[in-house]
């Protein structure tokens, strides 16, 4: 019997391009065919969760999604939407009147099980390259979970940005929808009696998930009999407030979120009394090099909190790359992380009225230990304190995209730690029209380029950043963006990583052309 290899390579692509992993083998004796050469094709299917935004009737949440054009494979046009979840809550699911219907109506997936009716999109990208916008208003709003398909999956990022305007949750909350994963990491947090954090949790899947929430602090782990085991229920967002998993009361809490079964997207909401509020992303992977790009000019409050998950202490040199170069601030130059102990030092107004990143390196003589680590930022005095996060975040590597940007109010970091690299940086068209802009910047090596970005020509509505880098490097990156009200300078920064939009699919050296059995 003769079989052509067609049907079997497609597939092999296919699942590479969904699952970034394929091995092409050809059946007989045994006989594996070896990689000759890994072509990079580009993904077939993202998934985005984005966290429950209500915080207050004032708060006035809007989505920005967008695909960066020129990504896709030029074949099948695809789909990406978010859809709302089931609000619910760490002791059981709080259901809406649409799931409640469809579970009484026993609609079916196409596995026998239960499937609840999405409804219309909240978000509906319909082409790369250029963004939509939706808005959402009041307290109540859950958690968003969705999918991109074919030319809509490379890339594909959207961007959550809340408003509120008073109480003690007052603040500009930004976040970028992530992927779901099945471990986070998340320094400086707190249990502080000023401090009110929320983990967030969202569940992608049409099967429960079970996530368990430790907490560090200074001395080690905080006792909790309530962070086991917890029930994210299918297509669902839990919030649990970290100061009910404790009874102890720390300033500096690093908080490490893992599944047992299924897996999660995940984000802390801070609010704190003076400062108000915003996003906490997670740290990119443990390391033993991290940076944290993006510091604020007028930054007048800087906290650095840093954690060790293995069992070796961290000896670290702390660098501040500005605009012409880095130098270590003198009696902070070094840090020394415990293992598993959160560490956290107060490097005040660091930047001084120019714009930088930070740079934790092993210190002189030391190995390499993987650290996770981020920082707490302060703008203002008084009673016009906003606070903003900055996670230690990967390279922007190939290509890397932010939405939500305006006409005013966002300034581009961009600190190369290594050797000087240059960058094309694309300004999409705008949600409600105008031109894309591209222009380059150079990026000396052991510096940040603190930039006010691009703005597509004839701009209506927002639009988004898309950093690629063209040569040396690497290049860390971050937006942040500013929103004046009431007299107080309301920001978020969102640092940019790599997209991994594309994956390699190993080509095979043997020729499976013709096989016979």
């Amino acid at each position: 019997m003769k079989s052509t290899s067609l049907s079997l390579i497609a597939g092999t692509v296919a699942l590479a391009a969904v699952t970034g992993f394929a091995a092409l083998t050809a059946p007989g004796d045994g006989d594996t065919a070896q990689a000759k050469t890994a072509a990079r094709l580009p993904v077939e299917r993202s998934s985005l969760l984005c966290p429950a935004p209500g915080l207050s009737e004032l708060a006035e949440t809007t989505y920005t999604s967008f695909t960066p054009a020129g990504g896709g494979s030029g074949g099948e046009a695809g789909a990406a939407e978010l859809h709302k979840a089931t609000a619910t809550t760490a002791d059981g699911v709080k259901k809406d009147e649409k799931t409640e219907k469809d579970e009484k109506t026993g609609k079916k997936d196409d596995k026998g099980g239960k499937k609840a009716d999405l409804g219309k999109p909240v978000v509906s990208l319909k082409e790369p390259g250029k963004p939509v916008t939706a808005e959402e208003s009041g307290a109540d709003n859950p958690a968003l979970v969705g999918t991109a398909t074919g030319r809509l999956a490379p890339g594909w990022t959207t961007q959550q940005t809340t408003m509120v305007e008073a109480g003690s949750a007052r603040g500009l909350l930004g976040v970028s929808c992530t992927a779901p994963d099945t471990d986070f990491w998340f320094p400086a947090a707190s249990t502080s009696k000023s401090r009110e954090d929320y983990v967030h949790l969202t569940n992608p899947d049409d099967t429960a998930a079970v996530a368990d929430i430790e907490l560090y602090g200074p001395d080690g782990s905080l006792k909790s009999d309530v962070g086991e085991g917890i029930t994210v229920p299918a297509r669902s967002g839990v919030p649990v407030l970290i100061s009910t998993l404790t009874s102890e009361v720390t300033e500096d809490v690093t908080v490490h979120v893992t599944t047992r079964t299924g897996r999660v997207g995940a984000a802390i909401r801070t609010a704190d009394e003076k400062t108000g509020s915003d996003w906490l992303a997670a740290s990119t992977t443990p390391t033993g090099t991290l940076v944290l790009p993006g510091i604020p000019a007028d930054a007048t409050s800087v906290r650095l909190v840093a954690f060790a998950p293995g069992e070796a202490d961290a000896d670290l040199t702390v660098k501040l790359m500005g605009k012409t170069g880095s130098f270590a601030p003198v009696g902070q130059n070094q840090l020394h992380v415990k293992s598993r102990m959160t560490a956290g030092v107060d490097l005040k107004d660091i930047t001084k009225g120019e714009a930088g990143s930070l740079l934790l390196a092993p210190a002189k003589g030391k190995k390499a230990t993987p650290v996770v680590a981020a920082l707490r930022v302060v703008r203002g005095t008084g009673d016009k304190q906003e606070v903003g996060y900055i996670p230690a975040t990967g390279p922007v590597g190939a290509r890397a995209t932010v939405a939500d940007n305006r006409d005013k109010g966002s300034m581009l970091s961009l600190a190369a730690p290594g050797a000087t690299a240059t960058v094309k940086v694309t300004a999409s068209a705008g949600s409600g029209g105008g031109e894309q802009t591209v222009k380059k910047y150079t990026v000396k090596g052991g510096t940040t380029l603190a930039v006010t970005p691009p703005v597509p020509s004839g701009l209506k509505g927002g639009y988004a950043l898309t950093v690629e880098t063209e040569s040396g490097g690497p290049v860390h990156a971050s937006r942040m963006l500013t929103v004046t009200e009431g007299g107080i300078q309301m920001f978020t920064v969102q640092t940019l990583s790599d997209d991994n939009g594309t994956v390699e699919v190993p080509v095979a050296e043997q020729d499976l052309s013709v096989l016979d059995d």
